[in-house]
């Protein structure tokens, strides 16, 4: 029997080219280790298998993603913390087929089949017949560890993880899974706020560990050939999903742990924000302030002087210092009059010092001891303990706070130090020890906020930022930020990476405290012009520091705010197109910020440049990273790119685009449709009655096409409602002329223009046409721009571009320029 179990578990390796299954079953001398399959039965829609030492549910949960969960005898299992409710409740419609061979078991989803070998057990996963994954040795446990080995295959190249400074690759890795506060850090983090035990791989799948615990992913680094989770509890189950194309594979994936929610509009707008602001006559000051240097505004974000004058000694306050703050309602109410978004800080920690601290007691809302009682210990804030978010108790006595909060006049939420930042391992909550949920933490507390809110408020969307989370946690709305980075150049360095790997696992808005948040002795204008006109291209605009030096742009030398006040309003201008990237996100999962091998995914050496990315589909970025730097060397994955400032095309594998303190690397791709609107003060002026489109003419594009989404910018679910409107264009060439089409669709929503004024500007345009046509009337050419107006056309010889104005009512209009 010993014997035969190792030739069949040999011939297995052989077949699947996946690398090696764990020794030990190889080995005849711990062969009786070996886990052999018993019996199986179906059982709402999942299937159930009795091996020799545990039970194996495979779940359904779409056609490429499948839930597998191990389970023993008196081993304490949690909840899916991942999956969200949809896709357990729709498991059941997956039509999955089962068939059963002596020697295995296929079960066949769709695009995603698991073959269950029998002996020794094992399972492997294919897409469309071919090998994907498959488990080394699959499940382990003892009293300490549980975890799953999985085979590598060779030049399989990972990313994932969540928030580390490792490079995109991360195999070879050994990553600690506890997510934890890196204060300053720079190049290099192995550990950080935000960690996800997940995987993306280049063969076109993601691993998903479901398992909150304290723990560890090596991806190869102990074992070049194996990649292992471990925990030291938890579920013991993990998520595999498929997908032909990178783009697929994270909408299979979103599909499994939740899409986003769409955002409000304001929260892509212009942030005031620092450590912090101690006064309301401050906040009023600084809104000003913001007014007299022409600087739009949507939000502005109180830190920890709300509730108390000093840094320590306050935390659990959560009710307005009255000396600071004598009139907050009123101070909220006139901000929102002028557009601007009240939001604030809030922590999981009360001090036993705090107002609140006996009211937490007596609510029960506090995690307890090993003895029953509230948890008491020291951090830098003080003596505290900790409410317990994963208790009912808990989270009442937490969410009565919020909504007092919200009934005054705050429309945003900011969760702060939610890794948590101090958690020690013995401390009790509702469903476990501290080890035990630590990383599902911040999820517990998004998740209390978002279902809270929609309750509520039903018809509005929620914000709200926190600084940790658990795989799904999107679908709480969470907004993440990358922690409290060094204000210096080797902090700006690794944003990019940052903001890729948490996107391309859900987590589209996770963005940088602009300029850098901790450190820095003197302020460094270069450094600090770099880093806020990479805002431009991330999704939320948010400088933040330490108050020593300004976070605001407002408060530094007239060349900073000159040219940083220039890449604010194009912010605003290109609302539009980013506003779009978030209806894209909330529908596919589609982060704003993608990497560049999402272009070429045949080119695996796209994937690990960490320092260019594209901004939706269209815009190809490269933020300068390094002092002085007069040019920049951009990769590209192939294709004609103009630069956005003064049309330079660019092709074959690189570009060397100078730059100079006005610019960045931004590149357009040859055929896009760049949708802008006028300046604005702030995004409650958003209108698209005056839109102008850019539309980068090239041979090597001869169809392309474009759209916008908009909508009220506040409603929830608005796109579901049908209470929006697609504005869609698209362009063809031809030897005789170019044809344009402009169609729209959807319901409409309040506020939308009854009609449009659009100039289309051509860039790349080489002549003057000879006539132009939008549908049945000619439009008249004239010879400036100061005579443009609509219905007519002005070419600019110098810059070669034409620009073509006319009046649209929504109705679907061809455009045609003759050549």
């Amino acid at each position: 029997m010993k014997e035969k179990a190792n030739r069949k578990s040999t011939a297995l390796v052989k077949k699947l080219g996946l690398g090696l299954f764990l020794a030990a079953a190889l080995q005849p001398a711990i062969a009786s280790e070996v886990r052999e399959y018993r019996q199986h039965h179906m059982q709402d829609g999942a299937l159930v298998i009795d091996t020799s030492d545990s039970q194996v549910t495979l779940t359904p949960l779409n056609s490429a993603a499948l839930e597998v969960h191990y389970q023993r005898e008196g081993m304490k299992q949690l909840p899916s913390f991942a999956i969200a409710p949809k896709a357990a409740q729709l498991k059941a419609d997956v039509q999955a087929q089962l068939s059963v061979s002596e020697d295995a078991l296929r079960l066949v989803l769709g695009d995603l089949t698991a073959v269950i070998h029998k002996s020794p057990f094992a399972i492997e996963y294919q897409r469309n017949g071919e090998p994907l994954l498959a488990e080394e040795h699959g499940f382990f446990a003892n009293q300490t560890m549980r975890g799953f080995r999985f085979a590598l295959q060779e030049n399989e190249k990972l990313i994932g993880g969540g928030q580390r400074v490792l490079g995109m690759d991360r195999r070879g890795q050994r990553l600690p899974l506890y997510n934890k506060a890196h204060y300053g850090y720079t190049t290099e983090s192995e550990q950080m706020y935000f960690g996800l035990p997940a995987v993306m791989s280049s063969n076109k799948y993601i691993l998903l560990f479901d398992n909150s615990a304290t723990g560890t992913m090596d991806l190869g680094a102990s074992e070049q050939d194996v990649m292992q989770f471990e925990a030291v509890a938890g579920r013991s189950s993990y998520i595999v999903v498929a997908g032909n194309t990178y783009p697929q594979l994270i909408e299979n994936y979103v599909d499994v742990t939740g899409r986003q929610p769409m955002p409000p509009r304001w929260a892509f707008g212009n942030f005031a924000s620092r450590f912090g602001y101690h006064s309301e006559q401050e906040v009023r000051d600084v809104v000003e302030k913001f007014r007299e240097e022409d600087f739009p505004l949507d939000a502005l974000v109180l830190d920890l002087y709300w509730f108390g004058p000093d840094i320590q000694g306050h935390m659990g306050n959560l009710a307005w210092d009255n000396k600071a703050f004598p009139t907050p309602v009123a101070m909220m109410s006139d901000l929102n009059k002028q557009g601007i978004n009240t939001i604030l800080v809030t922590e999981p920690f009360v001090l036993s010092t705090a107002e609140r601290w006996d009211s937490a007691v007596a609510a029960n809302a506090l995690a307890k001891n090993l003895a029953g009682q509230p948890k008491k210990f020291d951090f830098y804030f003080g003596n505290t303990g900790l409410i317990d978010v994963f208790s009912e108790d808990g989270r009442d006595w937490f969410w009565n706070i919020y909504k007092d909060l919200k009934e005054q006049g705050v429309a945003g939420w900011w969760g702060d130090l939610g890794e948590p930042e101090v958690h020690p391992s013995d401390t009790v909550h509702a469903v476990g020890m501290a080890d035990e949920i630590h990383n599902a933490y911040g999820h517990r507390w998004a998740q209390m906020l978002f279902d809270e809110e929609k309750a509520a408020n039903p018809e509005q969307r929620p914000f709200i930022m926190m600084r940790a989370g658990f795989p799904g946690s999107q679908r709480f709305g969470m907004i993440p930020w990358t922690g409290d980075v060094s204000r210096e150049w080797g902090g700006l360095k690794p944003q990019v990476e940052l903001s890729l790997q948490m996107g391309l696992l859900g987590f589209g808005y996770t963005h940088s405290d602009l300029g850098g948040f901790a450190g820095g002795e003197k302020f460094d204008r270069e450094l600090y012009i770099r880093w806020l006109q990479y805002g431009v291209f991330q999704p939320v605009y948010r400088p933040h520091a330490q108050e020593h030096i300004a976070p605001e742009p407002v408060f530094h030398d007239r060349k900073t705010r000159n040219i940083t006040r220039e890449f604010v309003k194009l912010r605003y201008r290109l609302l539009p197109y980013n506003y779009t990237l978030a209806f894209e996100n909330s529908q596919t999962g589609m982060p704003l910020m993608r990497p560049l091998f999402f272009d070429n995914e045949n080119n695996l050496a796209l994937m690990d440049n960490k320092d260019a990315y594209l901004w939706g589909n269209d815009f190809l970025v490269a933020p300068v990273t390094d002092e002085g730097a007069r040019e920049v060397a951009v990769q590209l994955p192939g294709g004609v790119w103009f630069d956005y400032w003064n049309d330079n095309q660019y092709g074959g594998d690189m570009a060397r685009v100078k730059v100079n303190l006005k610019t960045i690397p931004v590149l357009v791709r040859a055929g896009a449709f760049i949708p802008t609107v006028p300046d604005m003060k702030n995004t409650r002026e958003y209108s698209s009655r005056e839109l102008r489109l850019d539309y980068y003419a090239h041979e090597s594009a001869a169809q392309s096409s474009g759209y916008i989404y908009e909508d009220d910018g506040v409603t929830a679910d608005a796109f579901a409602k049908g209470q929006y409107q697609k504005l869609m264009f698209a362009g063809e060439r031809s030897d005789d002329a170019t044809r344009f089409t402009f169609t729209r669709e959807g319901d409409g929503y309040t506020g939308a223009p009854e009609g449009r004024s659009i100039e289309l500007v051509v860039h790349n345009w080489q002549q003057v046409p000879t006539a132009i046509n939008a549908g049945e009337q000619p439009l008249t050419i004239v010879n400036s721009g100061k005579q443009l107006t609509d219905n007519a056309a002005w070419y600019d010889k110098r810059a070669k571009t034409l620009h073509v104005k006319f009046a649209w009512d929504g109705s679907a209009l061809p455009l045609t320029v003759s050549h």
